[in-house]
């Protein structure tokens, strides 16, 4: 009976998974707002709890670290290892957003707000900078 109840467990947290993802994954079109909730949401539902902000940092830091490593061997001078040749930059740039939103979520953070103002501010800032600056031609 146990070994039947451990299969029913395991069986319902695979189809939960999976219907959690479907319901989650719109990549078409996610928003920002949308993207918060559904990290908050998959935390809730498959995480215990969000990791620490200081965690989070670490971890962070961990996947820019794995992004750039992809950058320096695809687009610089270092060549890609063996063990490294299925490394997906893609994944792993949504590795640095995830955890950014983790980040942003758990410290009340609305990114759709601070990005806008954000934008704002370079645009207001560097409204010509760039136009002038002789080393972008």
């Amino acid at each position: 009976m146990i070994r039947s109840r451990t299969f029913h467990d395991r069986l319902f947290c695979l189809l939960s998974l999976s219907f959690t993802f479907n319901k989650l994954c719109k990549p078409e079109s996610m928003t920002i707002t949308e993207a918060q909730k559904n990290v908050d949401d998959w935390i809730k539902t498959n995480g215990v709890r969000y990791f620490s902000e200081l965690t989070n940092m670490a971890i962070l830091t961990e996947e820019v670290g794995e992004v750039a490593r992809i950058i320096s061997r695809k687009y610089g001078d270092q060549s890609f290892k063996k063990a490294e040749s299925h490394l997906d930059l893609a994944d792993e740039l949504a590795d640095v957003l995830w955890v950014l939103i983790c980040l942003a979520n758990q410290t009340g953070v609305d990114l759709t707000l601070a990005f806008a103002k954000n934008l704002e501010k370079k645009t207001k800032r560097d409204f010509k900078r760039h136009l002038n600056n002789p080393k972008l031609r």
